[in-house]
């Protein structure tokens, strides 16, 4: 029974009623201006490898109860094996590209093109994920251009300061890691066909983990509940004593050290790399010392949670409902800016301003401070 006053999915009907229904397929072509705010969906580019997507059909039905419009492009939910007719049961609208586009606050999980963005409305708002695509200097000065306002999700903080966004992809990458290494051990993957874990008179796998970081430590956790051997190595003991309190006692932790090294690449199963806390070049000589069936993994190449792109738009979708709702209250992804820090620290291009101090230095850019604009229109 929903509380009194707050909206629901559906209307009070018999439960067999609700089974014979067909959801109605809302097809848009052009966005009337109905008093709502506009949330266009937009489909990952068919040319790359990105499955990710930012909601699912239950967390969208939440938003356009709290008042919303959702615009979505077509298939846009099939890397996350949901239909149109999914989306449109919960009053989403299914419209082109171009029409999603042209929302007042466009959700892509990767950053989109510049030509994309040149089909935006002037000054609308843009939320995704950190990606290559923002280091390129066509995309930022599309962005200028259009006066969109870009923020990236994954480098926002919520109001306990924690990168929440982050926290979850790092999460499952961790975890679908370790997918990723049994599957590549066993038979059907290629492998010797050996599990992770030992069975009764035999040595678990190995797994030697190098850096630090919530993937890494996901990575280990994940690693030790399948049974494995699990040794963590990074160049901090402050940060290995961190991770031993996070994983617990049967993660191994070493510091750096050359011959330490060359022994567990030796003999390891399953070799992950993520970041150091100070900068550690991992010698090439060491490669020729590793098992030829060992499965090698690098978190700055690769992102597994790609694989299990249903499970990254369900807990980022818990994340979203709270963060639209928070835009209600605030009137607007503006009102967000103006009285959040965390929100502040996501920003990338703000009224035509590149405010990133990173991407402004990398391609040799002006940038400008977000806080001074803001203490301007304070």
């Amino acid at each position: 029974m929903a509380p009194a006053g707050r909206p629901t999915l559906f209307s009070k009907m018999d439960k067999q009623d609700i089974n014979t229904l067909e959801p109605e397929l809302k097809v848009v072509t052009h966005i009337e201006n109905q008093g709502k705010l506009t949330i266009g969906l937009i489909a990952n580019y068919a040319d790359n490898e990105e499955t990710r997507f930012l909601l699912t059909p239950e967390a969208s039905g939440l938003l356009t109860s709290a008042g919303l419009r959702l615009l979505m492009e077509a298939d846009a939910g099939i890397d996350i094996s949901f239909s149109d007719e999914a989306y449109a049961e919960y009053g989403v609208e299914i419209t082109d590209r171009a029409t999603a586009l042209q929302a007042e606050v466009v959700l892509s999980y990767a950053p989109i093109k510049a030509e994309d963005i040149r089909k935006m409305r002037k000054g609308a708002t843009l939320l995704c994920m950190m990606g290559d695509e923002l280091f390129r200097a066509h995309t930022i000065k599309a962005l200028l251009e259009m006066e969109i306002t870009c923020g990236c999700l994954d480098n926002m903080y919520s109001f306990n300061e924690n990168p929440i966004f982050a926290d979850i992809i790092n999460e499952i990458d961790g975890r679908a890691a370790i997918l990723y290494a049994q599957e590549h051990l066993s038979y059907l993957g290629g492998g010797k066909g050996v599990l992770l874990a030992g069975v009764a008179g035999i040595n678990p796998c190995e797994i030697l983990i190098i850096g630090d970081g919530m993937d890494v430590y996901y990575a280990a956790k994940a690693g030790i509940a399948a049974g494995a051997s699990v040794t963590l190595i990074n160049n901090d003991v402050s940060a290995l004593n961190t991770a031993r309190m996070f994983c617990g006692e049967q993660l191994t932790t070493l510091a750096i050290h050359p011959r330490v090294l060359y022994n567990k690449c030796k003999t390891a199963d399953v070799v992950i790399f993520g970041r150091t806390t100070r900068p550690f070049e991992f010698p090439n000589k060491l490669n020729r010392v590793m098992k030829d069936t060992a499965f090698v993994l690098n978190f700055k190449d690769s992102h597994p949670s790609v694989s299990v792109p249903r499970t990254v738009a369900m807990a980022l979708s818990n994340l979203l409902v709270n963060f639209f709702d928070d835009m209600i209250i605030k009137n607007g992804f503006e009102g967000m800016i103006l009285s959040s820090e965390g929100v502040q620290c996501g920003i990338i291009t703000y009224h035509g301003k590149l405010v990133d101090k990173l991407i402004a230095s990398y391609l040799n850019l002006p940038g400008v401070d977000i806080k001074m604009m803001l203490s301007v229109k304070n």
